[in-house]
């Protein structure tokens, strides 16, 4: 049953669309290759699409990819390989001349969308095509041709786990996040403007050591809050936050239970973005479980409803043609799955701004064993357990 994966871990939106009259209507307000022209992808035995995952809605950073994914299908050797990749990787962009440019990858898609905003990106990526840089940029990474993207914000991502009741995923281990931020919050003062006031200027660059030194001298108390916002925000300004607990154990989660679940990365006992693309590609299986469940079709004209002006993708209706007759070949598919994590290629860093990062452990833009463990599965050659699973997390204590 695992195997069925094929068509939901990749198309699982998209395969609506073929449901009753409303298909092609559906596909036509998802898709941009219909408003825009695109290079149209020949037909060939191996697709990878990006599955991107957005905030959405009106706060700063609003189309900041926090959940990368890709789904690669080889119809040919009959693998699905699902990579994730951490939102703080360091990735170099393509721009004029000899000028340099990089940025963590989850602002990728954003700069696309307003490349007025960074003038050095190279022209071929300055025209305003949604996916178009990301792509590009994943590719570098992965060596994959990417050749569609799925983008979808968290607001709809809530409504498509509710219109299907929810999902019920096993937590592999119990945590806590007491820092997941709430939508809105980010600059709630929570009641302390006064405070506040006296400690902003030592929060922008350039401020006087020599009165932050008397502040310490003076005011303690001042300078413990100057300490928390800069170090510990959550203390500093509790109301930009949710605690959220997490039960070992199999849970039904409702969408914004799942979203939680899938976005949490502050916990001590289970988080980084390691870790949370890990839950991200177990919340991916408890989603196939449910559409494959026969109560699915009763979905498909709500989800039709509640999500045609949600969904971002460029992929092609020839796509979903190409791939329909494979459904009764679903069984023969292996599915793979590689979290790039400080497990196996990644490490930790500091960018030359000041900023956390994830970059290759062998060098800095050096993607070559990321490159060569993809290229390894997709030929069906094994990889240690750490760096590739089986659709299932692994244990750890």
């Amino acid at each position: 049953m695992k195997k069925i994966a094929l068509i939901v871990l990749t198309l699982i939106i998209l395969l609506f669309g073929f449901f009753g009259l409303k298909s092609l209507e559906f596909f036509k307000k998802i898709s941009i290759s219909s408003r825009i022209k695109t290079t149209p992808v020949p037909e060939k035995t191996q697709y990878t699409i990006a599955l991107l995952g957005y905030g959405g809605g009106n706060h700063e950073g609003a189309y900041l990819t926090d959940s990368i994914m890709l789904v690669t299908l080889d119809k040919k050797v009959k693998k699905i390989i699902l990579t994730s990749i951490p939102r703080d990787l360091w990735v170099k962009l393509p721009t004029q001349g000899q000028e340099t440019y990089s940025t963590k990858i989850n602002s990728v898609y954003q700069i696309n969308l307003f490349p007025d905003n960074l003038p050095a990106i190279a022209k071929k990526y300055r025209q305003k095509i949604p996916g178009l840089l990301i792509k590009e940029v994943l590719k570098n990474i992965t060596g994959l041709q990417v050749d569609y993207f799925v983008a979808v914000d968290f607001q709809s991502f809530i409504k498509f786990i509710d219109t299907l009741g929810g999902v019920d995923i096993n937590v592999e281990r119990s945590f806590t996040d007491v820092e997941y931020p709430l939508e809105g919050k980010e600059k709630d003062l929570c009641g302390k403007e006064e405070q506040f006031a006296q400690i902003e200027p030592f929060l922008k660059p350039g401020y006087n050591p020599t009165d932050k030194e008397n502040l310490l001298k003076d005011k303690p108390e001042l300078n413990e809050f100057l300490r928390t916002a800069t170090e510990e925000a959550y203390l500093a300004f509790p109301c930009r936050y949710e605690k959220l607990e997490f039960v070992k154990g199999k849970t039904h989660m409702d969408g914004s239970t799942a979203l939680k679940f899938a976005r949490s990365r502050h916990s001590l006992d289970d988080g980084g973005d390691f870790r949370r693309g890990a839950r991200q590609q177990q919340l991916i299986q408890a989603i196939k479980n449910k559409v494959l469940s026969p109560l699915f079709i009763t979905k498909i004209i709500p989800l039709y409803q509640k999500l045609e002006n949600d969904l971002t993708t460029d992929v092609e209706l020839s796509l979903i043609n190409r791939f329909l007759p494979e459904i009764k070949n679903a069984d023969q598919y292996q599915i793979k799955q590689l979290i790039l994590s400080n497990e196996n290629f990644l490490t930790m860093g500091v960018s030359e701004d000041g900023q956390s990062i994830v970059m290759p452990k062998k060098n800095l833009y050096d993607y070559s064993e990321i490159k060569s463990a993809i290229s390894k599965l997709l030929k069906g050659l094994s990889l240690t357990p750490t760096i590739s699973q089986n659709l299932k997390l692994k244990n750890q204590k």
